[in-house]
């Protein structure tokens, strides 16, 4: 999943970075792009819950305009405290359609 995050970035032409944050407490985020414009967090869960999310949660205190993104095995996607929770190979889909970056 990463793996396609970073081909998506690099292919694109845009100058934007992908790294991961990561709090002195020990909340963290997989992948973050540009300067806090978008946090993609991976789970392999079939049901994100509102405990998966604390990563996600500190990064918006910091950046609250960033977009949060949950790709996870979840069925359908949704919106959960502000957080969209997106299945794989939805997510997978709008990245390549470049509807992500």
């Amino acid at each position: 999943m990463i793996n396609s995050v970073l081909c998506i970035t690099g292919y694109s032409g845009s100058n934007e970075k992908l790294c991961y944050w990561r709090t002195s407490s020990g909340y963290e985020v997989d992948a973050i792009i540009g300067e806090g414009r978008i946090a993609i967090e991976i789970k392999s869960v079939e049901e994100i819950k509102s405990r998966h999310l604390k990563g996600l949660k500190g990064f918006l205190e910091d950046y609250p305009k960033a977009r949060a993104i949950v790709v996870s095995l979840d069925q359908h996607p949704r919106i959960l405290n502000g957080i969209e929770i997106l299945p794989a190979k939805q997510f997978l889909k709008l990245l390549w359609n470049k509807e992500i970056v």
